[in-house]
């Protein structure tokens, strides 16, 4: 793919995939509302529903009370009752019904070949008990109970709302009911049209953001080719700052090996030399032979620990060994015994209590080399007579903070400064490389360094 297809392929698919996410989010935000307003009107329904259904059970309560308030329970007076109740009715499919408390029909107008009927195991279409749910909620004073029952009108199953109560002297539960069917065609066309509209919306944001990607396209097309070539000066000033960092880290190296090792290697060797000859001369000799030798062995030990120091710059054991806590308080340690009494080094572990969790090598090596960069800076620089070197170890986020109360510089003219300020674009470019970020603050006062990692970000740069 040629670089002006990138760059026209990489200019529309950001776009494409930022109106994906808007039209998402508008279908989202869509059928939110859509519910919302589907229960809003549900709810209005049936409040409205309710208030209807008490006012008729109210109304069937008041029409039998001078029955029942005369407190006789002979059949007499039930079947008058029966009679009342049979003659009230309401609309098309609106009746009252009894059964007893053992669930026995006592009277359905609608339905008059139930009337006897042992009913207290019947189940309705979705496998519910609906009559002994019925009078439990009678028993229980009285209330609403949705079931599914058969519409006269239709003589179709469909949902219902009925209201029971208790008449305990009779053994009665009367009740009615109200069909539901209504209210979800209602609801089913409120739902059809937040579809149609959803969708025209969609056909909406999907033809914008062709007519966005078309645009984008022929934009891209006639783009100046500049920011290509700016883009390829900035990688070879990268490439060469790599190229360039590599040659003074193996300048040091060679210098530390020529300037302490080989010359100490050469001495030594020197002084073997000598010592061997002196072993077969006069006891004196031999003497001072064996003296050569013990100062051979001293040397030994500083060419052993001059190789241990070279090693711990390129990349310190303990970091590997114990972690980057223990590899960070062992630095201030060594930086504390370099800058002697005249400056203060103070190193803080704050890790919460229940973090375990290990950290990738990456992460390890990047802060700590960061904390070296913050240290040698401060050593050239700062004048700083004390230092802080603060670990947080969070379950949200890493952060490395290196203080000090130095005389400070102005970060604006270290950032403006093509030579200047090399060191602190070395820490920032590491924590960019495993996605955190680097804040520096610097008065008069003192300069403070601030490397924070969010967690999130680990488990992409743990190797699979």
């Amino acid at each position: 793919m040629k670089l002006r297809q990138k760059i026209i392929f990489l200019a529309i698919v950001p776009l494409c995939l930022a109106f994906t996410a808007i039209a998402l989010v508008v279908r989202y935000q869509a059928v939110e509302l859509a519910s919302q307003q589907r229960a809003a009107v549900e709810a209005a329904y049936l409040a409205s529903k309710n208030t209807e259904l008490r006012h008729y059970v109210d109304l069937a309560q008041h029409a039998l009370a001078h029955l029942y308030d005369t407190g006789r329970t002979d059949d007499a007076i039930k079947e008058e009752a029966r009679h009342l109740l049979a003659d009230l009715e309401f609309g098309d499919d609106g009746y009252f019904f009894v059964y007893d408390d053992t669930g026995r029909s006592i009277m359905h107008p609608r339905q008059p070949e139930l009337v006897g009927s042992e009913m207290w195991n019947w189940r309705d279409a979705s496998g519910s008990f609906t009559i002994q749910h019925l009078i439990e909620r009678a028993r229980q004073g009285g209330g609403y109970e949705r079931y599914l029952w058969r519409k006269p009108s239709s003589k179709t199953v469909a949902p219902k709302l009925g209201y029971v109560i208790s008449l305990p002297r009779w053994g009665w539960v009367i009740g009615t009911g109200i069909y539901l069917d209504d209210v979800e065609a209602a609801l089913a066309q409120i739902d059809r049209q937040n579809s149609g509209y959803l969708h025209q919306t969609l056909l909406l944001i999907a033809s914008i953001a062709l007519a966005s990607a078309l645009a984008v396209g022929l934009a891209g097309l006639l783009l100046n080719l500049s920011e290509h070539r700016v883009a390829d000066a900035k990688l070879r000033q990268l490439a060469q700052r790599v190229v360039r960092s590599q040659e003074e880290e193996r300048a040091r190296l060679s210098r530390d090996l020529h300037d302490g090792i080989s010359q100490w290697l050469v001495s030594i060797k020197l002084q073997i030399e000598a010592a061997l000859v002196r072993l077969n001369g006069t006891p004196e000799q031999a003497a001072t032979a064996r003296a050569g030798f013990e100062k051979t062995a001293t040397q030994i030990n500083g060419v052993l620990a001059e190789v241990r120091r070279i090693s711990h710059d390129l990349r310190p054991a303990i970091l590997d060994d114990l972690g980057l806590a223990a590899a960070l308080e062992h630095l201030c340690g060594e930086w504390r015994d370099a800058a002697g009494a005249g400056v203060e080094i103070v190193f803080e572990n704050q890790a919460q209590a229940d973090d375990g969790a290990t950290l990738p090598d990456v992460v390890n090596t990047v802060l700590f080399r960061i904390a070296q960069e913050a240290l040698t800076n401060i050593a050239r620089h700062a004048g700083a007579s004390r230092i802080k070197v603060r670990l947080y170890q969070g379950h949200n986020l890493l952060m490395l903070q290196v203080q000090d109360n130095g005389h400070g510089f102005d970060l604006g003219q270290v950032d403006d400064h093509s030579r200047h300020g090399i060191g602190l674009r070395n820490m920032r470019e590491r924590i960019e490389a495993v996605g955190g970020e680097l804040g520096i603050d610097s008065s008069p006062a003192g300069t403070s360094i601030s490397a924070v990692i969010a967690r999130a970000s680990l488990p992409s740069l743990i190797p699979a």
